[in-house]
């Protein structure tokens, strides 16, 4: 290891490596492409800041004078980029790096003047760094080492073409690593693309997963889930805690619920603007806020102090997503608890996605308000108040309260300002064991027919009704219902046959119409079969396979002849042209064609028919009625009658 990594290291206080960063620093992997999978929380961003290290740096300890990029980070979302760049920046503070960061939110122009002045290590985002390649704004000729960071959820978020053409931007001679929790794949057959002889990095047991969080599944009523949630913080009350939703309008639902109960919480979620996410993740650091409600996206990747819970208000859509959320809790060694609120309707959901995930998750119901109500009085008793001393500024105010107060008394106002700084439990209703029962059998029973059935268009969600009325029974009392063509038949039990028939009456009749007939055993119902659509869903008639010949209906089977294109037609021969002679003479003409000649079958027209592309003369008269010619005290006409009298006549016009 590099000398100034080691002494960073130690000022940080690293006394031992975690097993991912161990696996990488291995020295018979110096160089080589490394496919890494590793659970969330487990140092992978100092395991590929060590990795890459030897790559980037050389022979030597420190960096020379940044220029173009030696190493280029690739992560899925602002925050874990901005995180990776932290985290480097202490790593290679004592090398000398220069980092710079590409990331969406920012501003472009400052980004390009960071990398105008040189850096050694660049972390970005896909979809913007693409933005600076394409904008020639970044020189990657000097690649030496590309990290890939949380590679699935990149490929999840369908930035694989960014990624495939930013791969192929940068030399082919690189140091390749992909960082994944998860290898799907789709990361096997990037890996085989885009790396050389790639070496294969797991620390993620195969039986076991996220040994350091707990997890629980807890049940409840379908209309108590946001009230679970509420009892699951209260139980817990984690310094820092994370409420993972599916959609934005939840993330915006149980953030004004929370907030309306008195808890200190921030949404995050894809449509706040940059300045707001890092506020809301500031609030989380500062402990100004204690939960983050936040979908799958927005929360990926980063790190909070102290954060002990998360809680899932929503079931992930994967076991992949499902691990992705737990990783936010029981990093670096810490403990943690992972919470999935299932509500009845979702519980064979919840047991297939644990089922994937290979995890053992403790089954049972959410904490209800008594149990938040001892876990408030032992967090109470246990508190270091009790085990401080009195400050002399404190001793006049407690003196007066001891002699004007019992200890009753004390206790009891103690008791409620506790209480108010603390929002209170929801009542959760018990949730029953939703598994059906078999259902038992129907007895004796004897059967009637209708005189109506399936042609009658007879069913039996008209037919239940109708004879529950007539007959004062109810639907227990009613078995099978069997529909034939012009009969139906009703099976009901022994028992309320009596009061059935008594109260249709001795005629037997339903709607006056019905004929009611007793049966002596069941009906011999044919199987009804379903006839076959004539057309299909469209509309269009259904092909049907038969022995019947096509019908070919073609009434002129010959061929049609081709019409002749004009560059088929032979060009027009008038004859020799004329020509000089040396003597002067004249060579003989070809005879003119007479006017009765023909010209390719078609007869000459008459020398008296206009000629073709002629206007006709004005002797043939206008087209058309000849215009109107007005009233004599027309103004116009008035005109032409004074200029008739002074001698200056217009022309009249021609009919």
């Amino acid at each position: 290891m590099k000398k100034t990594i080691a002494d960073a290291l130690a000022r940080k206080g690293y006394d031992t490596l975690t097993p991912v960063q161990q696996a990488v620093t291995n020295p018979d992997l110096e160089g080589r492409d490394l496919l890494v999978s590793a659970q969330t929380g487990s140092g992978k961003t100092i395991g590929f800041g060590l990795a890459i290290a030897p790559t980037v740096l050389g022979d030597e300890d420190t960096f020379g004078t940044s220029g173009a990029p030696l190493a280029l980070v690739i992560a899925p979302t602002r925050e874990l980029a901005m995180q990776v760049k932290r985290e480097l920046s202490w790593l290679y503070a004592d090398a000398g790096a220069f980092l710079a960061s590409c990331v969406g939110g920012m501003d472009m122009r400052d980004e390009r003047r960071a990398l105008a002045r040189g850096a050694h290590v660049v972390v970005a985002t896909p979809g913007r760094l693409r933005d600076h390649i394409m904008r020639g704004s970044i020189d990657l000729t000097q690649i030496r080492a590309v990290v890939l960071d949380e590679a699935d959820e990149m490929l999840d978020l369908g930035f694989r073409e960014d990624l495939e053409f930013i791969l192929e931007e940068t030399p082919s001679e690189r140091q390749t690593l992909l960082f994944s929790a998860t290898v799907p794949n789709a990361i096997t057959k990037l890996a085989k693309s885009y790396q050389r002889d790639a070496e294969r990095v797991s620390t993620v047991g195969e039986k076991k997963q996220h040994s350091d969080i707990e997890y629980r599944a807890m049940t409840v009523a379908g209309r108590d889930g946001e009230n679970a949630i509420i009892n699951v913080l209260r139980y817990y009350e984690a310094p820092n805690s994370i409420v993972f939703c599916n959609t934005r309008a939840m993330v915006s639902r149980l953030t004004a619920r929370l907030s309306n109960r008195g808890f200190s919480v921030v949404a995050l979620s894809g449509e706040l603007t940059q300045s707001e996410r890092s506020n809301a993740l500031q609030a989380m650091r500062d402990g100004r806020a204690r939960v983050c409600v936040a979908t799958d996206v927005a929360a990926r990747g980063i790190d909070l102090p102290n954060l002990d819970l998360v809680v899932h208000a929503e079931l992930p859509s994967s076991h992949e997503t499902l691990l992705h959320r737990s990783g936010r809790t029981g990093r670096a060694g810490r403990k943690g608890v992972s919470a999935l609120v299932v509500v009845p309707a979702s519980r064979k959901k919840a047991e297939r996605i644990l089922k994937f995930a290979k995890l053992n998750a403790e089954w049972g119901p959410a904490p209800s308000a008594e149990a938040v109500n001892g876990r408030d009085e032992e967090r109470m008793l246990a508190s270091d108040d009790w085990a401080v001393e009195i400050a002399e500024s404190e001793q006049s105010a407690i003196t007066q309260l001891v002699e004007n107060f019992s200890p009753e008394q004390l206790a009891a106002a103690y008791l409620r300002q506790y209480k108010t700084r603390h929002a209170p439990a929801e009542e959760l209703q018990e949730v029953t064991d939703q598994k059906r029962t078999p259902k038992a059998p129907f007895g004796p029973s004897v059967w009637f027919s209708v005189s109506e059935g399936r042609n009658q268009n007879a069913s039996p969600r008209f037919l239940l009704p109708m004879i529950c009325k007539a007959g004062d029974i109810t639907k227990d009392d009613i078995g099978a219902i069997r529909i034939a063509d012009e009969q139906s038949y009703i099976e009901i039990r022994e028992q309320a046959v009596d009061g059935f028939v008594a109260a249709i009456g001795p005629n037997m009749r339903i709607e006056k119409t019905k004929e009611i007939v007793r049966l002596e055993g069941a009906p011999d119902v044919p199987e009804f079969k379903r006839p076959k659509r004539d057309r299909d869903f469209s509309g269009k008639p259904r092909h049907r396979k038969g022995n019947t010949p096509p019908v070919d209906w073609n009434d002129d089977p010959a061929p049609k002849r081709r019409k002749p294109k004009p560059e088929d037609r032979k060009p027009y021969n008038k004859g020799p042209k004329k020509r000089d002679t040396d003597d002067g003479a004249h060579t003989a003409a070809a005879p003119r064609r007479s006017s009765e000649s023909t010209y390719k079958g078609k007869p000459k027209k008459a020398s008296g028919a206009p000629e073709r592309g002629k206007p006709k003369s004005r002797t043939d008269g206008p087209k058309g009625p000849p215009p109107p010619k007005g009233k004599p005290s027309s103004k116009k006409n008035r005109a032409r009658a004074a200029a008739a009298r002074s001698g200056n006549e217009a022309p009249k016009r021609r009919k």
